[in-house]
């Protein structure tokens, strides 16, 4: 971790979700997982040790909600920002979590792009205010439509397109490398019927994570590959 990255910390009963959520936040720049904790009361303790900079805090935990962390930390007065990531979809718990003056709330499944612009709309966020002296109304609007993700929000999954099988086509495009697959094997790779598989595919083309290129053979129509831009590959 260097002195300019955004410290996190993930709070999460589930030991796979919480691998899956560090995962995300390790692939991007400037973040870094400083710690986990897996119970409320472990999460209260990590901030007050690892004093990170944000949150991800689950809602559903063992021993207290999320929302209950959330409150004990607003009224020790640490100094710290908030997501929400949680399955809870209830209104009462998004109103606590407001109240609580979380910066996003993120409802369970969703998928990995969501998550880190997000993330980014965060560190832009701290960047705007590290740069404010005497702030104007303007400068205080442009800082509240960040916390809000104005101008700044993630692709809208249409109807039908279902993140965590986005999540999936966009893994195996992964895992094909710069060869990429066409819609049948997708179909073969992932499970799904071929008509889905190119759906989803044109989906990531769509969200100009993917590309499609005509590839001609010996005989027949020429099939369409699908690759996995550069920037959306691991490294």
């Amino acid at each position: 971790m260097t002195a300019r990255d955004i410290g996190v910390l993930i709070v999460d009963d589930d030991f796979m979700v919480a691998r899956v959520h560090a995962g995300f936040v390790a692939a991007l720049d400037g973040f870094t997982v400083v710690g986990t904790a897996s119970t409320g009361a472990g999460a209260l303790a990590e901030v007050a040790r690892l004093r990170p900079d944000l949150v991800l805090l689950d809602v559903y935990l063992p021993d207290m909600t999320g929302l209950e962390v959330l409150r004990r930390l607003r009224a020790g007065g640490a100094p710290v920002d908030v997501v929400v990531i949680s399955a809870a979809r209830d209104a009462e718990s998004i109103r606590s979590a407001l109240h609580g003056g979380v910066l996003h709330y993120l409802v369970k499944p969703f998928d990995r792009q969501t998550f880190q612009t997000r993330l980014r709309e965060y560190a832009a966020l701290r960047a705007e205010l590290a740069t404010l002296q005497d702030a104007g109304q303007a400068d205080v609007d442009r800082v509240f439509a960040g916390v809000r993700g104005g101008g700044r929000t993630a692709p809208v999954t249409p109807k039908g397109i279902a993140p965590e099988t986005l999540e999936l086509v966009r893994g195996a495009l992964q895992e094909a490398g710069a060869d990429g697959l066409s819609a049948t094997q997708c179909s073969e790779v992932t499970g799904l019927a071929r008509v889905s598989a190119r759906r989803y595919l044109e989906q990531l083309v769509a969200r100009q994570e993917a590309d499609v290129r005509q590839r001609y053979g010996t005989a027949g129509r020429p099939e369409r590959r699908f690759t996995l831009r550069a920037a959306h590959r691991p490294a």
